[in-house]
């Protein structure tokens, strides 16, 4: 039975090239059906409404077709996923290949207990939103390999961590550039009934801490208790002893340390302000650090990744040299190129997900559909917590078809902000709702750009060249993210009801 459900699974790169094809025929059938929907702006300056139409594009038409012959390479040359996953690769390859990342894992793991390891990779997985995306491409390879050096099915970490990403994608007691992007949107929104609205960018981080803490325990049981069992015992193709730790892995250890330390302390001084020839990294145009960190034309946001790959490199190669696993320039750089091997597979896979997703976004069902759901709130005469659920679940909704949070903002704050404001529910209470539906489904869609490299690692670590498909990456999801929304929900009422401060500054109500 289990080898004929294997014959009859598809492999994810044909999945994707059917969602293609299945995006394309929907696209123009709701185009003849003039599927639209108004959605609202507001002049920043007279605070004023307009609306614009937003309609669905016919991908399959020739207008559609030239697009896709035209842009594909493109649009795969800039996907972001794949460029951020090949240069953190790079640096995984030297950290892997030189022993270090064997030696430190075991060093700081072998006295844990299970759950304990468990835990730390999902609570580091929910606060990394702070890192930004390039999150995904450090934490799914960096969990696959803890767990597999601690003798556990790999896969494990990667669904675990992808949970922890995704479930805590809204989830951040620490303010980031979404939530600066976020926050001039819902301030927008509120002085269109009241001029002289402020709001504060700590002013959601009392109930944010304790949903990191709660999510964290929740997605660490569910790993436990119903993953775990899904997995079968994973054998190495190399077991690992475990042996008490040599004198040259110790001086290599050490060397990392310094090396990675030294590093460390020029990078931080590069981002800190006010000091002599510091903060060359930032975006000096901006007002807030935040956004001095993460703008467009920031030095930091830009470089970031290539940052972050020149750590992990030197901490590598310090621990290489220190050990004596690399001897030479020879063994430097091929240790460069040891985690990219046998990725010809998950080139293909990234290359017909970005066709995918380009296509989908082309065709803005994603924005129409947001469009329509926000409507909703225009004709609603919903209170308190009825309001509170009715939000949730249409960010829930919102996410499975446009997951980036500012364009899904952009549409449902204008209607949304002036709804609860007027049924004396403050805009940060709605921000907070907005944010923690978004977080319950960002991992149950392939629309999500960054949901293909959680399926290349799933992939990467699978055994008997079995691939894993789209459903089953879902299936893995489903649990975090029923349990994450029945937590989310309860909390937000509960913190409602009992009129708990959101954060410093900020209410639930006005």
């Amino acid at each position: 039975m289990n080898n004929l459900k294997e014959k009859m699974s598809l492999h994810p790169v044909m999945t994707f090239l059917i969602l293609t094809a299945i995006t394309m025929v929907v696209s123009g059938i709701l185009n003849i059906l003039d599927f639209s929907q108004y959605a609202y702006s507001i002049n920043s300056t007279t605070l004023e409404y307009s609306m614009h139409l937003s309609s669905v594009e016919n991908m399959f038409s020739i207008a559609g077709l030239r697009y896709i012959f035209s842009e594909t390479v493109a649009n795969f040359v800039s996907f972001t996923p794949f460029s951020t996953l090949i240069i953190v690769l790079i640096g995984f390859g030297v950290m892997e290949k030189s022993g270090f990342l064997k030696t430190a894992i075991s060093f700081i793991t072998k006295k844990m207990k299970k759950n304990t390891v468990t835990f730390l990779i999902i609570f580091v997985s929910v606060i990394s939103s702070v890192m930004g995306d390039i999150s995904y491409v450090i934490m799914l390879p960096l969990s696959a390999l803890i767990f597999k050096y601690g003798k556990r099915n790999p896969l494990i970490g990667v669904v675990a961590s992808f949970a922890g990403l995704t479930c805590g994608q809204g989830l951040s007691f620490i303010f980031t550039s979404i939530d600066s992007s976020l926050l001039s949107e819902s301030l927008l929104a509120a002085r269109v009934i009241d001029v002289t609205y402020r709001m504060a960018s700590i002013s959601g981080v009392f109930i944010m801490a304790v949903a990191v803490i709660l999510i964290s325990v929740v997605l660490t049981n569910i790993t436990e208790k119903i993953t775990a069992s899904r997995f079968g015992k994973y054998e190495l193709e190399e077991e690992i002893e475990e042996k008490p730790m040599t004198k040259r892995e110790l001086r290599g250890l050490l060397f990392a340390i310094f090396g990675g330390t030294i590093y460390l302390i020029i990078f931080l001084y590069n981002i800190i302000p006010g000091l002599p020839f510091s903060g060359n990294l930032l975006d000096n145009s901006q007002i807030l650090y935040i956004d001095k960190l993460f703008s467009y034309n920031s030095f930091f946001s830009n470089g970031f990744v290539f940052i972050v790959t020149i750590f992990f490199i030197i901490l590598g190669l310090f621990y290489g040299l220190g050990a004596r696993t690399i001897k030479d320039h020879k063994d430097f750089v091929s240790s460069l190129g040891y985690s990219l091997d046998g990725v010809g597979e998950t080139i293909v896979l990234i290359f017909v997900a970005s066709l995918f997703i380009s296509v989908f976004k082309n065709s803005y069902i994603g924005e129409t559909v947001v469009a329509a759901l926000a409507s909703i709130f225009q004709n609603t005469n919903f209170q308190g917590v009825a309001l509170i659920i009715l939000l949730f679940i249409v960010s829930m909704i919102s996410t499975l078809v446009l997951p980036g949070s500012i364009s899904k903002w952009e549409i449902l704050s204008p209607v949304v902000i002036p709804v609860f404001m007027n049924a004396g529910m403050t805009p940060e209470f709605a921000q907070v709702i907005f944010r923690f539906g978004e977080s319950v489904t960002m991992g149950l869609t392939p629309i999500m750009a960054y949901f293909v490299i959680y399926l290349a690692i799933l992939n990467k670590n699978t055994k008997d060249k079995k691939s894993v498909n789209i459903l089953t990456a879902i299936k893995y999801q489903i649990p975090y993210a029923i349990l994450t929304g029945l937590v989310l929900i309860a909390l937000l009422i509960l913190w409602y009801i009992i009129g708990l401060p959101l954060g410093i500054n900020g209410s639930t109500v006005l």
